[in-house]
């Protein structure tokens, strides 16, 4: 059984589900609606806005490691179980090596693409970065462009891309980067994930 919570940030909501064996899907700036359907379409079944036992409190857990990662607590998110479901080989292949990508950290999907054995794959890196269904918990959005850009954020939601890249913006300025001021620290890609 899948349930769902929704978190207020300070663009909009941040959509949330699991099951007992943790989250699976995580979206900002969505509709309930839209966020429903697209969990539905990749699992299977639709979120319940109330769920029993494990589930409720791996919920729980899940909303208050984001709210905390919210309000700047340094790896508030690293102890979050989660379960990739419904992913491609590849997809994984990928988000794990996102996840290697440290707190105040950013990569490029060309040095991804290296990280994980597939130079030259940077635009095949960034599609699946872009079909994360975990995003804050596995860290798309300290993978930025090559040239030190911000890139883009948000996958395949359909509304203005300016406000996913700020939304990125924030992101990233509540691990302390900014790529305007040239405060960057790339990863080294050394840890293994966590």
């Amino acid at each position: 059984m899948i349930g769902y919570a929704v978190v207020e940030a300070p663009w909009g909501p941040i959509h949330l589900a699991a099951d007992a064996d943790g989250l699976i899907a995580l979206e900002v700036l969505t509709t309930l609606d839209a966020f429903l359907g697209s969990v539905r379409r990749r699992l299977g079944e639709t979120p319940r806005r109330t769920v029993p036992g494990v589930a409720a409190r791996r919920l729980a857990a899940a909303t208050t490691a984001v709210e905390a990662h919210l309000a700047g607590e340094r790896d508030a998110l690293g102890g979050v179980p989660f379960r990739l479901a419904g992913l491609s080989p590849w997809d994984r292949r990928v988000l794990d090596g996102v996840r290697r990508v440290g707190w105040g950290e950013v990569t490029s999907y060309g040095r991804l693409a290296r990280a994980i054995g597939r130079p030259g794959a940077a635009r095949a890196v960034g599609g699946a970065v872009s079909r994360n269904p975990i995003g804050l918990v596995i860290p798309c959005h300290r993978v930025i462009a090559g040239d030190g850009s911000l890139g883009w954020y948000g996958g395949s939601w359909p509304g203005d891309r300016d406000v996913l890249r700020v939304i990125k913006r924030r992101l990233l300025g509540l691990e302390g980067t900014d790529l305007t001021s040239g405060r960057v620290t790339w990863t080294t890609f050394a840890a293994r994930p966590r």
